[in-house]
C-alpha cells in the first residue's frame, strides 16, 4: 500500500496532464484501482537482463491505446522506459496492400491477418529482447493516401525496458472450427474465415516473443458496433465526415467474419490459454472486473 501511495504521488500530476491532453476527465479512481497496480505488476514481470515484451489484446473501444499511454507515464516514475507499439505499425506499405487487394479482392480493408509484415515484427521484437539499440521502430500513418494509410518515418529508440505491444488480435492463435456463427453465413464467408484462420499460423512466431499477454475482454462483443456508431455520430455532429449506421455494420462485421471474437477470444479468456491477466470491459468502456 505504501509503495502504491508513493507512486500515486509521483504520477498524479503527469496523469492529470495526460487526461487533459486526451480530453478525458481526471480518472483518480481508475489511477488508484487499475493503472497503478497494473504498472507495478508489469514492472514486476520485467526480466532482470532484458526488455519485457508485454502484449495487449483488445478490440476497438476497449481503451488499449489509452491504457498503454497511462502505463508509459507511470512506469517512467518507476525508472522504466516503456515504448508503446501497435500491430497497426506493421501494416504492409500502401503499394503492397494495393497489390494484395488486386490478388485477393476480399482484402479490401487493412487490419485482418495477411495485411501485416510479420517478419519485420519478429525482427523488431527480437532486437528489443537482445538489446540491439538503436532500433528503427516502424510507424504507420493512417491518414496517408486519403485514409488508405502508409508507412511513415520510423521512430528511433535508443533504449527501452518494456515494450507495450497492442492490437486487436495480438496473441490470437488458429482454432478448429466450422465457422457457423453470424455474420459468417454464406459459404464465401466461411471460406474467408478459414483463410484468415490459416493466415494466423504466420503470426504465431511473433506471439511467441511475447513474455506476457493482457486481454481487454468485452463479454458482449456486440458493444463494438454500438461504440463505433457513437464515435461516428459524434464526428458527424462536429461537421466531420462519418459512416452511416449501415456502413458501420458492414465495417465491423467484416472483421467479425475474419476473426470472430466469440470463436477466437472468448475461449482464450475462459480457458486462460496463453493469457496472464484479463480486464473485463463494460458498456461504458470501463474495467468492470479483473480476472
Amino acid at each position: 500500500m505504501q509503495s502504491r501511495l508513493a507512486l500515486f504521488d509521483r504520477s498524479y500530476s503527469a496523469i492529470v496532464e495526460l487526461c487533459t491532453e486526451l480530453k478525458l476527465p481526471p480518472a483518480i479512481d481508475t489511477l488508484w484501482n487499475l493503472w497503478l497496480p497494473l504498472a507495478m505488476q508489469i514492472a514486476g514481470w520485467k526480466p532482470s537482463n532484458r526488455a519485457l515484451i508485454q502484449g495487449f489484446l483488445g478490440g476497438q473501444g476497449t481503451g488499449k491505446t489509452t491504457l498503454t499511454q497511462m502505463l508509459t507515464v507511470i512506469l517512467s516514475q518507476l525508472g522504466l522506459r516503456a515504448v508503446s507499439w501497435s500491430i497497426d505499425d506493421l501494416y504492409l506499405p500502401y503499394v503492397d496492400r494495393i497489390a494484395l487487394r488486386t490478388r485477393d479482392p476480399r482484402m479490401v480493408r487493412r487490419g485482418p491477418p495477411g495485411t501485416h509484415d510479420v517478419q519485420l515484427g519478429i525482427e523488431i521484437l527480437t532486437q528489443f529482447q537482445q538489446g540491439q539499440f538503436p532500433i528503427a521502430l516502424p510507424r504507420f500513418d493512417k491518414s496517408a493516401f486519403g485514409g488508405e494509410g502508409d508507412r511513415t518515418q520510423p521512430q528511433m529508440i535508443d533504449h527501452a525496458d518494456i515494450v507495450l505491444f497492442e492490437g486487436w488480435f495480438v496473441g490470437v492463435r488458429p482454432i478448429e472450427s466450422e465457422f457457423r456463427i453470424a455474420p459468417i453465413v454464406t459459404e464465401d464467408d466461411r471460406q474467408f474465415a478459414r483463410d484468415m484462420n490459416r493466415q494466423l499460423r504466420n503470426y504465431v512466431p511473433l506471439w511467441e516473443l511475447l513474455d506476457r499477454l493482457i486481454v481487454l475482454y468485452v463479454p458482449d462483443y456486440q458493444l463494438s458496433k454500438q461504440w463505433r456508431k457513437q464515435a461516428e455520430h459524434q464526428m458527424v455532429a462536429q461537421g466531420k465526415p462519418g459512416m452511416s449506421d449501415a456502413e458501420i455494420d458492414q465495417f465491423v462485421e467484416y472483421f467479425w467474419k475474419a476473426l470472430h471474437p466469440k470463436l477466437f477470444i472468448t475461449p482464450m479468456v475462459e480457458q486462460s490459454r496463453d493469457v496472464d491477466l484479463v480486464l473485463e470491459i463494460g458498456a461504458e468502456h470501463t474495467v468492470t472486473r479483473i480476472l
